[in-house]
């Protein structure tokens, strides 16, 4: 029997895909408005009519969160993200200014590499076809090895209404034969113009280092402090409720909860209350056993999974109905896997002694794993809440509300988005909630407004009123001098006068 190598097969396809994918822009590229926005809707309508199906299948495939919760995250990325992008003007000159002379045309970037998480593969891919489409660009999909089935299914169903709708068939492709060789293809290949990733470290570090531009996104690694002043019950809710939603695997979720000493008999009071399990120190040490990978990374048998089950893991009797698992911590860093990353309901307990000692705790977190990302605070002390903003290495400061759905613009103004920009701090590009104005670029047409005689004149004019200004300054400081002399002169006059009694 003849061996086929998966690599060399893998590479192939992925360079078909490109190269079709290629030449389908250029048509694409040829669409006005009125055709591209008409493909976007059929897109949003077919996710729309297929929420529950791609929603259990991810569920089958993955083993990740809860079909319910990933029903309302498709739900998201197409209609909620389709209605923030639908009037906007991607296609031709998107905006004039008279009095600048100048206005703006949107051009396509051309080919995305679209790289898809096992942890939310449905509604990422939704939501990347929406976002690509209609800024103009094809897209080829490169999905998780562990939720390939439902990420070729989902692209399917979209890929047939936006054919149906006009769209250029390679338009929209995806990879089936997947292999690190060919993913190491698809973000070096010269066909692909912009890389958008959104998965682990590693995969984004690639990503960057590829040669061609990328737009990723680093580990989200919330601290939620709850400050003196919140509501406390309904800060606990809303972090359960973050938590427990697709139990914890949106990258803005908390990962930790700070709060102040004077808090701590309340805060825990509620916790417990709301059913979530304190863990004794013994309990949190043999959870710790379980929670990181022989090579310190995070371990993928616990994301997404429910707190009973993370604590039958570990050996720990909890109650059935308990909601999230809770570790007392003081300690930061890479070894320590509750100050780190988790997506799924395990969080970090920090008590410290005042607000000023908690901001200083959550910069450490964030230091460590997670800084560029998402922070949330509860509170109702504005001059607080303004101090976190301005100091905090975050690109998201979410106030009073759920980090998971607060970052992604489910519960906030944020723009919709599941891929969530890290920043400078964050080794991203950009510190956007990723859309389709981040996916085209704008040709600037300016007109003359001026010669280079005007220049030379306007040069010739600031630097003679310059010089006035500075003889005027010189003549005043002369003055001055001229003025203090005069009047020591007179107060030693005056002194030698009494002196001598005269």
């Amino acid at each position: 029997m003849e061996l086929v190598d998966k690599d060399l097969l893998s590479i192939q396809q992925t360079r078909l895909l490109l190269k079709k994918a290629k030449e389908a822009q250029m048509k694409l590229a040829q669409m006005n408005q009125s055709e591209i926005d008409c493909i976007c809707e059929a897109i949003k309508d077919a996710a729309m009519r297929n929420l529950e199906k791609l929603a259990k299948l991810a569920y089958e495939e993955t083993g990740f969160g809860k079909t319910e919760d990933k029903v309302i995250k498709n739900y998201f990325a197409s209609k909620v993200v389709y209605d923030s992008i639908k009037d906007l003007k991607t296609v031709g000159i998107v905006s004039t200014d008279e009095t600048k002379k100048m206005y703006e045309v949107a051009v396509p970037v051309g080919v995305v590499a679209a790289l898809i998480p096992s942890t939310n593969p449905t509604s990422t891919a939704i939501y990347k076809a929406l976002i690509c489409i209609k800024a103009g660009n094809s897209i080829v999909f490169s999905p998780h090895p562990t939720a390939k089935n439902c990420i070729i299914e989902t692209i399917k169903v979209l890929k047939e209404a936006a054919v149906a709708a006009g769209m250029p068939a390679d338009c929209m492709g995806c990879v089936t034969e997947i292999s690190m060789a060919g993913t190491n293809e698809l973000l070096k290949n010269k066909n692909t113009s912009l890389i958008l990733a959104t998965g682990g470290e590693a995969m984004v570090a690639a990503a960057y280092s590829s040669g061609n531009p990328a737009l990723g996104v680093g580990p989200g690694n919330g601290p939620a402090f709850i400050e003196k002043s919140a509501d406390i019950p309904r800060a606990i809710k809303l972090i359960i409720d973050s938590q427990t939603f697709d139990n914890g695997v949106i990258c803005a979720s908390e990962q930790s909860i700070i709060i102040e000493k004077e808090s701590e008999q309340e805060v825990t009071r509620e916790l417990v209350k709301q059913g979530c399990y304190m863990l004794t120190p013994a309990e949190k040490e043999r959870l710790e056993k379980i929670m990181l990978t022989p090579k310190m990374t995070m371990n993928p048998r616990i994301v997404g999974k429910t707190a009973p089950y993370i604590a039958e893991m570990a050996g720990i009797k909890v109650p059935e109905n308990t909601k999230i698992l809770i570790g007392l911590e003081n300690r930061v860093g890479h070894n320590f896997p509750f100050s780190r990353e988790k997506l799924c309901p395990v969080l970090a307990y920090f008590i410290e002694d005042n607000w000023t000692k908690a901001c200083e705790r959550s910069i450490e977190v964030l230091n460590n794993e997670g800084a560029g990302h998402t922070m949330i605070i509860h509170s109702n002390n504005e001059e607080i809440i303004r101090e976190f903003s301005l100091r905090k290495p975050v690109s998201r400061l979410l106030v009073n509300t759920s980090g998971s759905l607060g970052g992604i613009g489910a519960t906030t103004n944020l723009l919709p988005a599941l891929t969530l920009g890290c920043g400078a701090v964050g080794g991203s590009a950009t510190s956007d909630n990723i859309s389709s104005v981040n996916l085209l670029n704008l040709r600037r047409v300016a007109y003359g407004v001026k010669e280079l005689d005007e220049i030379r004149a306007s040069i010739e004019c600031d630097c003679k009123n310059n010089q006035v200004k500075k003889t005027v300054s010189d003549t005043e400081l002369d003055r001055a001098v001229e003025n203090k002399l005069d009047r020591v002169t007179d107060l030693i006059f005056e002194k030698l006068i009494n002196q001598l009694n005269i």
